[in-house]
Formats: structure tokens, C-alpha cells, sequence
């Protein structure tokens, strides 16, 4: 079964930022997402966050650009994590992520 959580892989710094299948409406920057640090094994505080604070972090802001990669499944955990990508781009500034998700109708 695919799953219908949309998901985006920050490969220089292994974060992952997970899009609901459901209930983000209007301005990219206030919708709800979870993420995930999989270098340092830490998800956000509660349940979610808006993606301008993820996007706002230093390890996002301070380290552009970032090879993005768009996927819905994945296989393996932990070193054996290999996300099958639906799409790769370089992103240089979130403006560009912004025309990414876009691009994508999320």
C-alpha cells in the first residue's frame, strides 16, 4: 500500500520533513508538517510544527543549497534508509522549495 504522507529528504543534512495526507490548506509556510534529524535521531517537539520554523532553522537556513529528494516509500531504517525519490532537486534558497512543492501540487 502506498502511503500518502508526502515526504521531503534534506540529504546533505539527513533531515526528513513529512507533509500530511490531509489538512494543510492556502500558504506553504503555515502548513503543519513533522520532520525528522536523522543524523542526531530527533523529531520536533509535539506532534507538529509549521514549516517556516523547520525551515528557519539554522541547519536549513544557514547551509543552502540542498539536494531535496521528493519520495512517498522508503526501505530499510537507520544506515540501511534508502528512499525511493520520485524527483531530486537542488535548492538554493526556499523560495525555490517553495516552486518545488509547487511543481509537485502539494
Amino acid at each position: 500500500m502506498e502511503s500518502k504522507t508526502k515526504k521531503f529528504h534534506f540529504q546533505e543534512i539527513d533531515w526528513i520533513v513529512y507533509f500530511p495526507s490531509y489538512g494543510n490548506e492556502g500558504k506553504y509556510r503555515n502548513y503543519n508538517v513533522t520532520f525528522r534529524d536523522r543524523k542526531r535521531k530527533i523529531t520536533q517537539p509535539g506532534k507538529r510544527v509549521k514549516l517556516c520554523e523547520v525551515l528557519d532553522r539554522p541547519e536549513i537556513e544557514n547551509n543552502y543549497p540542498h539536494t531535496v529528494g521528493f519520495y512517498k516509500e522508503s526501505s530499510g531504517k537507520g544506515a540501511k534508509f534508502r528512499p525511493y525519490y520520485l524527483e531530486l532537486r537542488k535548492i538554493r534558497a526556499v523560495e525555490e522549495f517553495w516552486m518545488f512543492l509547487n511543481a509537485l501540487d502539494i
